[in-house]
C-alpha cells in the first residue's frame, strides 16, 4: 500500500513540482546563510542560540497552523523516527554552523553540501531506489563540480585558522553532511504517511526541543535590538517554517538522490545575495559553478519527467 502511494505521488505529474519545491525550499535556506554570517559576525551571538530560536519560532508558527490536525494514530508507531530524524535536523544545522563559526564559511559549505548528494545516492543504490546510468552521473557530476566552483572563493575566512580549528571545523561539516543524508534519507518517509504540514510541525518541535538542551551549558536570549530581532523572526517563519514545509512537501514526492541534489541551490543563493548586498564580486569561475548547478537541476527535471519502472521500496 505505501509503496504504491508512493509510486504515486513520484509520477512525473508530480515530479516537476516537487523539483520546484524543494529548490525553493534550497533558496529560502540560502537566503537564511547570509543573516547568520551577519548575526555571528555583527551581533556576535552564538550558534546554540540562533539554531534554538530559528527552529522555536518556526516550531510555534507550525503549531498554529498544523497543530489541531496532527493525527496522533498515525504519529504514535512513527515517533521513534521523528525524534530521530528532528535531533539529526538539528545536529545538521547546529554542526554547520560550529563550523562556519570556527573557519569561516566556505568548507564547511562545501562538504556540509557536497557530501550528502553522494553518500544518499550510495544508499539508494544499495537499496534499488536509484539506477546508475549516464544521465545520473552527469547530474550529480555537474552539482558537485558546481557547488565546489561556487563555494571555494565565496569565503577566506579559513585561511587564517590554525591547525586545530581546521580540524574541528573539518570534522563539524563532516558530522553535519552524516546528519544531513540521514535527515534526507528518513524525511521523505514521514512526509508520505504524515503529511507535509504535520511532518514538518513534528520535527521542528523536536529539533528546537534538541537545540534548547544547549542552554544546560551556554544560556540562551533572545536579542533586545530590533534589527537582530527581525533577523531571528525572518530565520524562523521563512527558513525554518515556510523552507521545511516545501521541503516536506518535495520529500514525499521525490527520491532522496533528486531531494539533495534540488538543495544544492543554497549556496547559490548565498553567493548571489553576498554579491547583491554585501558587495562581494563573482568570479568567472563562480558564475560557471552556478550554470553547472542549474544545469544539474534542469537534467533533474528531464530525469523525473520520465516515468521509472524501478521498484522503490521504504
Amino acid at each position: 500500500m505505501l509503496n504504491s502511494t508512493i509510486q504515486s505521488l513520484r509520477s512525473p505529474s508530480h515530479s516537476g513540482l516537487a523539483l520546484t519545491a524543494a529548490c525553493s525550499a534550497g533558496f529560502l535556506w540560502g537566503t537564511g546563510a547570509l543573516v547568520v554570517n551577519v548575526l555571528i559576525s555583527k551581533y556576535g551571538f552564538t550558534p546554540e542560540n540562533i539554531s534554538f530560536w530559528r527552529f522555536a519560532v518556526g516550531a510555534a508558527l507550525l503549531l498554529a497552523v498544523f497543530g489541531a490536525r496532527i493525527n496522533w494514530l498515525k504519529l504514535r508507531p512513527l515517533m521513534m523516527t521523528v525524534l530521530a530524524a528532528g535531533t539529526a535536523m538539528a545536529g545538521y544545522v547546529l554542526c554547520w554552523f560550529l563550523g562556519i563559526e570556527r573557519i569561516g564559511a566556505a568548507i564547511p559549505t562545501l562538504i556540509a553540501l557536497c557530501l550528502p548528494p553522494v553518500l544518499v545516492t550510495v544508499v539508494a543504490l544499495v537499496r534499488g531506489q536509484e539506477k546508475l546510468d549516464a544521465p545520473l552521473f552527469a547530474v550529480l557530476a555537474a552539482a558537485l563540480i558546481g557547488t565546489i566552483l561556487i563555494v571555494s572563493r565565496h569565503d577566506t575566512g579559513s585561511s587564517d585558522a590554525d591547525q586545530s580549528d581546521l580540524i574541528i571545523g573539518i570534522s563539524y561539516a563532516i558530522g553535519s553532511a552524516l546528519l544531513y543524508a540521514g535527515f534526507t534519507l528518513i524525511s521523505g518517509r514521514l512526509s508520505s504517511e504524515l503529511g507535509a504540514g504535520q511532518a514538518a510541525t513534528c520535527l521542528t518541535v523536536v529539533a528546537a526541543f534538541v537545540m534548547g538542551l544547549s542552554t544546560l551549558y551556554r544560556p540562551l536570549y533572545w536579542p533586545t535590538g530590533i534589527p537582530p530581532q527581525a533577523w531571528f523572526l525572518y530565520l524562523g517563519v521563512v527558513t525554518a517554517a515556510l523552507a521545511l514545509l516545501v521541503f516536506s512537501w518535495g520529500a514525499a514526492r521525490l527520491t532522496p538522490t533528486a531531494l539533495t541534489v534540488a538543495t544544492l541551490i543554497e549556496p547559490l543563493t548565498a553567493v548571489v545575495l553576498a554579491a547583491l548586498f554585501l558587495g562581494e564580486r563573482l568570479g568567472a569561475w563562480q558564475w560557471f559553478g552556478g550554470a553547472l548547478l542549474l544545469f544539474s537541476i534542469w537534467g533533474l527535471g528531464r530525469r523525473l519527467s520520465v516515468p521509472t519502472k524501478t521498484n522503490e521500496s521504504i
